[in-house]
């Protein structure tokens, strides 16, 4: 059941990530790596309010701040995972980056919920 918040949560997050890609490379004429940073922290900031929220129970042993610490190392690596996924497959293996944008994205998710599961999960 925990899985399947989370996914739900990751949908809502994945959409404002994909939307936010599309609408800076493509209206923007952004760099698609570095909207691809950009669309990705915004909605990281989004899942956790919504994963915090909805997903995960709060740790009594541990303050909000400590919390929003350890989440945001997690989603730095997260992010670093994502660009270079990204990267390698747009511009290495010559993929659209609208479909390595989902292939990352799924890649990612998993480090995602088992790393917030061990590190921040109730």
């Amino acid at each position: 059941m925990q899985f399947m918040k989370f996914a739900v949560v990751g949908i809502i997050s994945f959409a404002v990530d994909w939307a936010l890609l599309v609408f800076l490379v493509e209206l923007c004429h952004a760099d698609y790596l570095l909207s691809t940073t950009i669309s990705f922290t915004a909605s990281v900031i989004l899942n956790y309010a919504l994963s915090m929220h909805y997903v995960f129970d709060h740790r009594d042993d541990m303050s909000r701040k400590r919390e929003f610490t350890i989440f945001a190392i997690l989603s730095a690596v997260g992010l670093g995972l994502n660009d270079v996924f990204m990267f390698v497959g747009v511009t290495v293996l010559n993929i659209a980056y609208q479909a390595m944008k989902v292939i990352a994205t799924f890649c990612v998710t998993w480090y995602n919920f088992f790393s917030r599961k061990k590190f921040l999960a109730g």
